[in-house]
């Protein structure tokens, strides 16, 4: 089957799941309010800059994890979806993954976002798999630590290539579409690399080297 390959932020949804996580969990107050917000927008401007170690943080970002019950974690994402993430959804984005499921694609998501917070997402938008960093679980609860290699960058080539083994499928006539720069590595390696709302970054790659830029703004 070909591979329809979607980033996650900014591409098939007009926003950020990652840091409009961290919001989310800033105006519930169950984090410290000001250090938080400070280290969450410190972190954004690093991922939108290409500069992010996407170890120091994810150790952030899944530190809250680890506060709850898997029942209380379970209720604070119902929360998040209806209140943050539906306003995200785009009906052009909703129709380009019709578009190639109408075509037999295989629907795959890579994204650099944990799976935690990911995850029900992907299941809204109908992914077919999900590849997004995977959030270490021991005895039931969260730890803050990642398992294996982040999906982030020249990860997202290396967790795509593992699965590409496990599976079977191949890179034959391939599609990723992504806004972002961090993303080059995967872009270079499919059949048909689109740039989606891009950054300014990716925008000139796109343009020097004839990709198409597409936007899914409604």
């Amino acid at each position: 089957m070909t591979l329809a390959i979607f980033d996650l932020d900014g591409t098939l949804l007009n926003g950020d799941s990652d840091y409009t996580w961290g919001q989310f969990l800033v105006e519930k107050g169950l984090v410290d309010t000001q250090i938080y917000q400070e280290a969450n927008d410190t972190f954004f401007k690093q991922y939108q800059s290409g500069t992010l170690d996407i170890h120091e943080y994810l150790a952030f970002s899944l530190a809250p994890l680890t506060q709850f019950s898997n029942s209380e974690l379970t209720e604070l994402h119902r929360t998040f979806m209806l209140e943050k993430i539906q306003p995200m959804m785009q009906t052009k984005a909703i129709e380009l993954l019709k578009h190639h499921k109408n075509q037999g694609h295989f629907l795959l998501m890579i994204t650099a976002t944990n799976q935690f917070v990911t995850g029900p997402i992907g299941d809204e938008l109908g992914m077919d798999h999900i590849i997004a960093p995977v959030p270490e679980i021991i005895d039931g609860h969260y730890t803050g630590k990642v398992v294996g290699v982040p999906s982030f960058q020249e990860g997202k080539v290396t967790r795509l290539n593992d699965w590409l083994a496990e599976t079977g499928h191949t890179m034959k006539d391939s599609y990723f579409y992504s806004d972002s720069r961090n993303d080059l590595p995967l872009l270079e390696l499919v059949t048909h690399p689109i740039a989606v709302d891009a950054d300014d970054t990716l925008t000139k790659i796109a343009e020097d080297r004839g990709w198409p830029h597409i936007s899914l703004r409604d």
